[in-house]
């Protein structure tokens, strides 16, 4: 070891060109030499970009070389080697895995060649056949772990992988059918295949593309609709993105990107399908980005086609309603995605709006500005067409992932703007984005993003939140005059107060980028001041928000005043003189308001007014304070702890607010805060508010603790003196949790105290003898609750004199401070490389102070508790008061805060030096070589075999690997001496307290709590302070309060303070790494007996706290667990035994729920006793002991399950790690040797127990037997042997028990034990083929294709139309998009079966004795019993598979029955076929039949077929009822999935030739018919081939007279119709070939065949007669409604399907005239629903770019042209659908046709035409471009105005008689034209002013409209005077919000105008 560590510590130094020191990681070369150098170069470098943080040099200790750091490396490496070669997994390599993983955490980084390694073995080990799952699990996040961030490997250059171990385990799972036998080993779970995917998928090389298209296209198909879902899921997950090697073109995305995009189109309207692929292609988009070689135009590297595809594909997507229109997906779509639905990624984690923005932004580049047609105008086209659903009055379902997808959007657009300029993504120039882009992409989000923020969700607002703050990261000066606009007058109070909570939320946001931003800061000082109000104990939600502002400003400006010692100012009158004049200009202008300060303000006159602003700091900061001492008066009284409600919020906030208030401080503010918050505390006493006033306290002192110190320490002295002498504080004891109001004064006090000695350093030496003598004094005077503040106090003091810790918060350097702050240093980002931190460091004072401390205290609590036990105390047990329990508690709780508080000084290593030497750990000493000597405890047992089946664990010591963490002590020290010698005393009382509660007080759980919580600390709190879990508490806080300054892209752009906090977090991480366990002591020992004891006492209290105690003490000592599992198993014995539930419980949870379930699953010392002792338990008459014993017993069969024998790895990729030059081969033989022993003896006892276990089942009660039962399956299932006699025949016997419960147990272990035989035959009886799921099935066979055979597919299909086959083709996927070489197929007279060895034999031999006649008898018998529930009846497939496997027994002669008996068993069961039951058992018996049979030679089977075919022949044809159909169903289900039709060819040849019979009327025989003829066909697809003569008959009778034939007929017609389709490409290469030559987006599917267009044509014009032949109203029904309703129910089931496509071209013109009449057809209401469904479906069915052509004529023929207004009416739904939905895709000239479609139509005779008209325009016109928008907007705005000026209504004659006779006649036609004229005008101009119904400040067109409408036609009569006012009132009503702002875009006269109409005047 030693020349290769020195070796390794040359190389380093030679890459840094200096000593391999310290920082050698810092100074590693930058990404350059990385990426440019030679392969040679590199391989040493850890990482190609250095650390941004340099975590070693900031240490205040010497650290370890980087020689040590790779001598551990490489240690752990040695160490994992060995256990991966001598097959140790789930201990051995897990364990060193952990270590390593550690390593890492501690920012060390190994050289890229040895991270290549491991990532490869890691890869191999996480999907290697054979290793336990959950071991498996380990590797696989370790593997996730090392490909975590791409800068260590690059993809490509420094590593690939291999897909195919993936694929193989996707497989097994997603494509089942091709492994024949199901193996029985547990399969990996799909969540983890989808994490390793997404990090494996990187690596995998481009040149595999042929090669994967090859092996997983083929499996595609809709035949059978899982297919496809697999094959896109599969693609998904592993194709390569990675950009391809240059001059591989066929290997560009555009060689292969038509196959998918024709893929996709294959399977239309279906969810998963979108996002599936919009993943894949934004992930290609994402990676091809970088690379020069791929072609990249203004779509990325999509053509405009595809780009427009995947647009309109989003709109889909984000689910917005249109109108009327339904969802565009079906929702029946997804269902049939079956298994696939595993590859599916979880839409939570991977939202859909993710992907999109990800594609949207990696396909941005500078070709997009000068394009009149690119990917941004399109995203810009998007926002304007959905803008409306941003507004906070319009949620829904949409809301969410619109707002993710604002956020996706800016945050992927900041990384790549961040990542560009830093240089870490490298691409092509002209690719980069620069300032116009950005510009352009902030502009087209700012409208939608100040919509969002006011969102009414928490979510959404949060998303658009942090979208704000990245836009104006981007362009601060287009964002921040808009949002300055929107926040002044909600923070002056002006409008609602959700508002004002968001202004303060976005100024939150976006006061990092105000700070810097020349100009705006100068608003920053009237905004804080603004702020103030916010704080307010009435509204505590704002008061947070308010804080959190105030935090973010802190951090980013010095609270300074600029104004001293400067001449040219005084006084903050220039700023607020300034601020106003800005705040006036942004009220005059409004939301479109700029300010240009860049250009418009001088640098010198920006500074003045700066300066002047900081003038008023010292007022902010006296009323803040007063504000918050308000608030903190009158919160309310926190309920109970921990509750998360509100005023705990306020009270963690507070002291992350004050932190960086108090920091930013100039000298004299602080002196100011200082003196305010001394008198607060000094003259109040606010009992609620005592923690938050500490926290303020706290950080009062943090921050200059010399000056603060002087100034609260003698004042708070005093005040405890005063409480305890003159008010009698804390006189007595008291009960209960709440305080007396008389200790208040002192506990306040003492709270503020504690506070502001905890992490302050050494100021506190100063007071050392005031401190030192108040904590004598407070000990000796008090009782009560008060103590144990007291005791905190204490234990803070000693964590401030005993820790290293950072004591810097200032946002400056000193060096800067020193030179005196200026208006430069605002908003400024340290260097993260360039810190000077400041540490507190004890000094040997410090730690005498402590030990004085220490022993002071603790010497005196140890003196009191052995006086309380021993009896000699003052103070006796007399049973009355509690005055004894208290004080024990008080003396443990101080013993413990006390331990806790000196644990950094503990050393973890001192137990094992002074470890006594036992058997186990004489070697210890020599920790390289312990694993060979530590065998020598097994030495002295030979004859004991049991002690061999110890948990490896605990008898290795395993090597630690310590860092240094800045231990103070030397061991010779007399410190050291006295600290370790208290610690052993403490101890030592500990035990005798516990020994003593045990014997005399055991109810005293008042005593207990304390004492487990004292013992738990004496374990763990050694080296850190684990029980408080200092480290996980202090980075979740350092990670809250980075959270803000987070930005994509950029690295730790963090504020100085937390920059320091991140160095203090990675010294904790280091204390925390060295608290090793430790080896035990014989007081150890004795401790862990006391808390074992403890576990199982008789009160639940006691139980749970020496539970956790003993739980955390576990962890903390090497081999505890076998010191406490004998105590426990015996408690748990004698429990059972005596009924002593509270011992069984307290056992139970201990061992089960615990880490020590695991160590006893391991260890078969302990396992037997404890599955005894379980089910003895399970039957104990206590509901809680049921519970726990049903939660237990998954855990109970995990045990039992076999252990790993054999794992296949690849050995290369292994010794890959191997330690070059130590030779380990000795120790791994060893070691396996050691471990083979172990396994055969564990098995051994398995077995035993088995067959104990085998025993009890068979006599105990069926409760206790079912829970035995259950443990015996996993126990007694071996690969080896089967399973022992004994327990096959327990289960055969056992499958007729008379018990359900235990039945149905007993049956499903009996078809375990079949199916293993039977995969243990198919694996050649070899256990490496069963892993590997190699299988040997005699009848497959590999049926070479004639692929260049032009008429191979149809002789193929012809085939299945004969009953003789060659050979059966079971699988559906072969041939249906491209053929293979070879094909999968079956024999059809096979002439060997399975061949079995003597194994299995023998099994089979053994059973087959057991199921003699009787056996099928009762077995038949249960079959045919009424079942218990309903849910019960059903067809049970796990009967027929049992019954396979018998009857296959029977055959080969093993049972002790014959086909003969088993005839005249079924004739029983089917005695008439009168009840239902009897078909459900016939019915499952001839499955069985058939199913056993399947790869039987051909005489057996036809023999079979001939005495089941008359039986199902008899029952199909007259014994069918509702009752049974779906018995029947499900049988034929099972014959034909998955199955050559020729295969149940009598049957199905029969069904084939059914033909309705138009005169019977028994209408459920036929419809019953025709849908087990459906079934057949779905389940057999495009391989049934018997259809013509069917379809023909069905299209003879579609106007069948009964309902239930109709339906099955329509059903069917759709589905004979799908699964006829096929594309059957001759190979992948040519599918890909012929894709490419068809289009971008491939070939369009699903064109109608000449024939089948024929037909749709023919079917029409018969419906057409039809109609013409009925008399309109009708009431019976006729031919037209009767065939109608077939042909609705057969289109709307095709347009709901993927194959709704075929039908687009009869839309136009054969289709919706049709439905349009049948929608008329009032007397069939049914008729009308299915004709009102179908026409809905039609604009949701995507057509390709051009297609809709024809449909869009039709739609406008139809809407001006028809007679009947319902028509005209209809298509405007469609009209506007059609229009969204296809926004992308629609002609320009089509997009304006079908506008002045609907303008025209304004003016139709009829009303509710004209008002659908109004919505449907505005509606339209809401969603266009804005160019187009704007267009329209003008010329109608034009043409409606002079419509409405032109025809005025003729003025009354003054005159007219008031006749009334005349009032009331007819208009003429004049009059209506002229009404009709003018009503079609005002809609007009209503429908332009409702498409901008949340615009604000309207349109500037808006308020002329309004003032015309209101003088022209706001007096009209009837329904043109209603309109306009209801115009009117709705404009109003949409703008409630910002009303205020929306009145300032009128003129004095409009709005004079309006007065009255629009609202009525106040005086009116």
């Amino acid at each position: 070891m030693e020349n290769n560590a020195s070796k390794l510590a040359e190389l380093i130094a030679s890459l840094d060109g200096k000593d391999g020191g310290d920082d050698s990681r810092a100074t590693s070369p930058g990404p350059g030499a990385a990426g440019r150098g030679t392969a040679e170069d590199n391989r040493e470098i850890a990482r190609s970009r250095p650390r941004t943080y340099p975590y070693f040099r900031y240490l205040p200790y010497e650290v370890e070389s980087e020689v040590k750091r790779n001598e551990d490396f490489n240690e752990m490496l040695k160490h994992l080697y060995i256990s991966v070669e001598a097959g140790d997994f789930s201990v051995g390599a897990v364990h060193w895995t952990r270590e390593l993983r550690n390593w890492l955490g501690l920012k060390f980084d190994p050289s890229k060649d040895q991270r290549v390694k491991l990532v490869r073995l890691y890869y191999e080990l996480a999907l290697a056949p054979g290793v336990d799952y959950s071991a498996a699990e380990r590797f696989s996040s370790m593997f996730m772990v090392l490909t975590k961030r791409k800068h260590y490997l690059r993809p490509g250059t420094d590593l690939t992988l291999d897909w195919r171990p993936l694929f193989r385990e996707w497989k097994v799972l997603v494509i089942p059918s091709e492994s024949g036998v199901h193996a029985q080993h547990v399969k990996r779970s799909h969540k983890t295949l989808i994490k390793l995917c997404a990090f494996a998928q990187l690596y995998f090389d481009p040149r595999e593309i042929p090669a994967m298209l090859a092996e997983i296209v083929p499996y595609f198909t809709t035949s059978f609709t899982e297919g496809a879902y697999t094959v896109t899921g599969l693609l998904n997950l592993l194709f390569p993105t990675a950009p391809p090697p240059e001059g591989k073109d066929e290997l560009l995305p555009q060689h292969y990107l038509p196959t998918f995009f024709h893929l996709w189109s294959l399977v239309n309207r279906s969810k998963v399908f979108d996002i599936t692929f919009m993943d894949l292609f934004s992930r290609l988009a994402r990676d091809s980005l970088l690379s020069a070689n791929v072609p990249f135009t203004e779509f990325g590297i999509y053509t405009q086609e595809q780009s427009s595809s995947m647009f309109t594909a989003i709109l889909r997507l984000l689910e917005i309603p249109v109108g009327q229109a339904t969802s565009p997906y079906s929702g029946t779509m997804d269902i049939a995605a079956g298994l696939a639905i595993m590859v599916e990624r979880d839409p939570k984690k991977h939202p859909i709006a993710h992907h999109i923005a990800r594609w949207i932004i990696m396909s941005l580049s500078p070709a997009c500005l000068d394009r009149p047609d690119s990917i941004m105008t399109n995203l810009e086209g998007l926002m304007q067409a959905i803008e409306t659903f941003f507004h906070p009055s319009n949620s829904g379902t949409w809301t969410k992932p619109l707002s993710q997808l604002v956020y996706y959007l800016t945050d992927f657009f900041v990384m790549r703007w961040n990542r560009e300029k830093s240089g870490e993504m490298e691409m092509p120039e002209d690719r980069k984005l620069d300032d116009a882009l950005k510009q352009r992409f902030v502009l087209c989000l700012r409208e939608v993003v100040f919509m969002g923020i006011y969102a009414k969700s928490g979510g959404a607002m949060n998303f658009f939140l942090s979208s704000l703050q990245s836009l104006a990261y981007l362009e601060p000066h287009l964002i921040l005059p808009g949002a300055l606009q929107r926040i002044y007058p909600s923070m002056q109070g002006l409008v609602e107060v959700h508002r004002t909570t968001s202004s303060l939320r976005s100024l939150q946001v976006l006061s990092r980028v105000m700070a810097r931003t020349k100009g705006f800061r100068c608003h920053v000082t009237s905004l804080l001041g603004l702020a103030l109000p916010g704080i307010d104990a009435n509204d505590l939600d704002k008061t947070l928000y308010t804080l959190s502002y105030i935090q973010s400003v802190c951090y980013s400006i010095p609270l300074h005043d600029l104004t001293r010692g400067s001449d040219d100012v005084s006084g903050s009158m220039l700023a607020m003189e300034w601020i106003t004049s800005e705040v006036a200009r942004m009220e005059a202008e409004g939301v479109k308001v700029t300010c240009d300060y860049q250009e418009g303000l001088s640098d010198v006159d920006e500074e003045i007014v700066l300066r002047s602003s900081t003038a008023g700091y010292a007022e902010f900061l006296s009323s803040f304070l007063g504000k918050v001492f308000t608030l903190l008066e009158n919160l309310p009284d926190a309920s109970r702890p921990r509750s998360g409600s509100p005023e705990e919020n306020i009270v963690n906030t507070l002291p992350a607010a004050f932190t960086p208030l108090l920091a930013s401080l100039s000298p004299d503010l602080y002196d100011l805060a200082l003196n305010k918050i001394a008198e607060f505390i000094s003259n109040h006493v606010v009992h609620q508010a005592r923690d938050a006033m500490a926290f303020i306290c706290s950080s009062l002192v943090k921050v200059d603790p010399v000056k603060a110190l002087k100034r609260l320490m003698p004042v708070l002295i005093q005040s405890i003196r005063t409480e305890i002498d003159e008010n009698g504080a804390a006189s007595t004891r008291n009960t209960g949790t709440d305080v007396l109001p008389r200790d208040r004064g002192l506990i306040w006090s003492v709270s503020m105290l504690s506070m502001s000695v905890v992490h302050v350093g050494d100021a506190v030496l100063e007071h050392r003898q005031e401190l030192f003598d108040i904590a004598a004094y407070m000990q000796q005077k008090c009782k009560g609750l008060p103590t144990t503040h007291i005791s905190n106090f204490i234990h803070h003091l000693l964590l401030n004199l005993t820790g290293i810790y950072t004591v810097d918060y200032s946002l400056y350097e000193q060096d800067i401070l020193a030179r005196g702050i200026g208006p430069a240093d605002w908003g400024t980002t340290p260097d993260p490389q360039n810190l000077k931190v400041k540490w507190h460091v004890p000094k040997k004072d410090e730690i005498q102070f402590a030990v004085d401390l220490l022993k002071a205290q603790g010497e005196n609590a140890l003196d009191q508790l052995q006086a309380l036990t021993s009896g000699t105390s003052s103070i006796k047990r007399d049973g009355v008061g509690k005055e004894w329990s208290d004080e024990v508690s008080r003396n443990l709780v101080l013993l413990r805060l006390l331990l806790s508080g000196v644990s950094v000084l503990f050393d973890a290593k001192l137990d094992s030096k002074i470890t006594t030497p036992q058997s186990e750990s004489e070697a210890s000493a020599d920790t390289e070589m312990v694993d060979i000597t530590a065998e020598s405890s097994e030495d002295q047992h030979d004859e004991d075999s049991d002690a061999n089946l110890g948990n490896a664990d605990d008898y290795e010591a395993k090597p630690t690997f310590p860092y240094a963490s800045g231990y103070l002590l030397e061991e010779d020290d007399d410190l050291y001496q006295d600290l370790h010698a208290f610690r052993e005393r403490t101890g030592q009382v500990l035990h005798e307290v516990h020994q003593f509660l045990v014997e005399k007080q055991e109810d005293d759980v008042a005593c207990f709590e304390p004492l487990c919580n004292a013992y738990r600390s004496w374990f763990v709190d050694v080296g850190i302070e684990r029980s408080a879990h200092v480290l996980d508490r202090v980075a979740r806080l350092l990670d809250a309060d980075t959270q803000p300054y987070k930005v994509s892209g950029l690295r730790k752009e963090y504020p100085r303070p937390l920059l320091l906090r991140r160095a203090n977090v990675y010294h904790l991480q280091r204390l925390r790494h060295n608290s090793y366990p430790r080896p035990k002591t014989d007081l150890t020992k004795q401790l862990f007996i006391d808390l074992a004891q403890s576990s199982v006492s008789a009160y639940r209290d006691v139980r749970r706290h020496a539970q956790s105690a003993a739980e955390a003490a576990l962890k903390a000592i090497v081999g505890a667990r076998s010191l406490v599992i004998p105590p426990l198993l015996s408690a748990m014995e004698s429990g059972v035994r005596d009924n002593d539930f509270a011992r069984i419980k307290g056992s139970m949870y201990s061992l089960f729920f615990g880490s020590l379930n695991k160590t006893i699953a391991r260890d078969w010392r302990y396992a037997p006793t404890l599955i005894r002792t379980y089910i003895s338990a399970s039957t104990a008459d206590k509901p809680s002991i049921q519970k726990i014993c049903a939660v237990a017993t998954i855990q109970i069969m995990e045990m039992g399950k076999p252990q790993e024998r054999m794992v296949i790895l690849e050995r290369e990729l292994v010794r890959a790690i191997a330690p070059n030059n130590d030779d380990v081969q000795s120790i791994i033989d060893k070691r396996r040797a050691k471990l083979s022993a172990k396994r055969a003896q564990i098995e051994r006892k398995k077995a035993a127990l088995s067959d104990e276990l085998v025993d009890m089942a068979r006599t105990s009660h069926w409760k206790k037997a079912s829970r035995t039962a259950a443990i015996v399956i996993t126990l007694g299932l071996r690969f080896d042997g089967i399973a022992s006699k004994n327990l096959i025949d327990l289960v055969a016997r056992g499958s007729i028990d008379s018990h359900p419960g235990l039945r149905g147990l007993y049956q499903g272990a009996i078809v375990g034990v079949f199916s293993l035989i039977d995969s243990r035959a198919a694996a050649n009886h070899s256990y490496e083929d069963y892993l590997l799921d190699k299988q040997h099935l005699p009848a497959k066979v590999q049926v070479t294709t004639r692929q260049d055979d032009p008429t191979w597919t149809t002789e193929f299909l012809a085939s299945f139309a004969q009953a003789d086959a060659e050979y059966y083709v079971d699988h559906d996927h072969p041939g249906w998009l491209a053929w293979n070489k070879t094909m999968p197929a079956y024999q059809t007279n096979p002439r060997t079966d399975l061949e079995y060895d003597d194994v299995e034999e023998n099994a089979r031999t053994q059973i087959g004795q057991i199921l003699d006649r009787s056996w099928f008898s009762s077995f038949f018998g249960y079959l045919r019993q009424e079942p218990r529930d309903t849910a019960a009846d059903r067809f049970h497939v796990s009967n027929v598979m049992l019954l396979g496997y018998a009857f296959d027994l029977m055959y080969s002669g093993r049972t002790g029955t014959s086909f003969v008996e088993i005839k005249e068993e079924i004739r029983r069961i089917w005695t008439d076929g009168s009840d239902k039951h009897q078909h459900r058992a016939t019915a499952e018996i001839l499955a069985a039949l058939l199913l056993s049979t399947v790869d039987k030679p051909l005489k057996m089977r036809t023999e079979i077929w001939q005495y089941v075919y008359p039986m199902v022949h008899q029952a199909f044809s007259d014994g069918l009822t509702p009752e049974n159909l779906t018995y029947w169903n499900t049988f034929l289900q099972i014959l034909t999935q998955g199955k050559d039709p020729r295969r149940s060819w009598p049957l199905i040849d029969w069904l084939a030739s059914f033909r309705l019979d138009m005169e019977s009327n028994a209408a459920f025989k036929e419809s019953s018919k025709i849908k087990l003829l459906q079934t057949c066909v779905n389940n057999l697809g495009w391989h049934f081939q018997l259809e013509k003569p069917i379809i023909a008959d069905f299209l003879l009778h579609l106007d069948h007279p009964y309902k239930g034939v109709r339906e099955a007929m329509g059903h069917s017609l759709s589905i004979m119709y799908r699964t006829r389709y096929h594309e059957s490409y001759k190979d992948v290469p040519t599918l890909i070939k012929s894709q490419r030559e068809a289009s971008s987006l491939g070939t369009r599917p699903y064109q109608p065949t000449q024939e089948f267009v024929e037909t749709i044509h023919e079917v029409f014009e018969r419906l057409e007669k039809w109609r013409q032949e009925r008399t309109p109203g009708q009431q019976t029904p006729s031919s037209y409604t009767s065939g109608g309703k077939t042909v609705m129910l057969w289109l709307d089931m095709t347009l709901s399907s993927f194959e709704c496509t075929q039908l687009l071209e009869f839309f136009p013109n054969v289709f919706m005239e049709q439905l349009l009449y049948m929608m008329d057809v009032r007397e069939d209401q049914e008729l009308q629903g299915l004709a009102y469904h179908v026409f809905r479906h039609i604009p949701n069915i995507p057509h390709r770019i051009g297609e809709d052509a024809e449909l869009i004529d039709a739609l406008i023929r139809i809407g001006t042209t028809s007679p009947l207004w319902h028509q005209r009416l209809r298509v405007l739904i469609n009209m506007q659908v059609i229009y969204f939905r296809r926004l992308f895709l629609i002609s320009p000239e089509h997009q304006q046709h079908l506008l002045d479609c609907v303008a025209t139509m304004l003016e139709d005779t009829q009303l509710e035409v004209r008002l659908g008209a109004s919505t449907t325009l505005s509606g339209m016109i809401r969603c266009s471009p804005a160019a187009l928008r704007s267009k329209v907007v003008q010329v109608l705005n034009k043409k409606f105005s002079k419509m409405l000026l032109n025809s005025p209504l003729p003025k009354k004659p003054r005159n007219a008689p008031s006749d009334p006779s005349t009032r009331t006649s007819t208009p003429t036609p004049e009059q209506s034209k002229l009404v009709l004229t003018r009503h079609a005008a005002v809609l007009g101009l209503g429908a332009l002013v409702q498409a901008f119904p949340y615009a604000s400040p309207p349109p500037s067109w808006i308020p002329g409209v309004l003032t015309t409408l209101a003088n022209k036609a706001n007096n009209d009569p009837g329904m043109v005077g209603k309109s306009v006012k209801s115009i009117l009132s709705d404009f109003k009503k949409t703008r409630q919000d910002t009303w205020q702002m929306d009145l300032k875009a009128f003129s004095q006269e409009q709005a004079e105008d309006l007065d009255g109409v629009l609202w009525k005047s106040y005086f009116a």
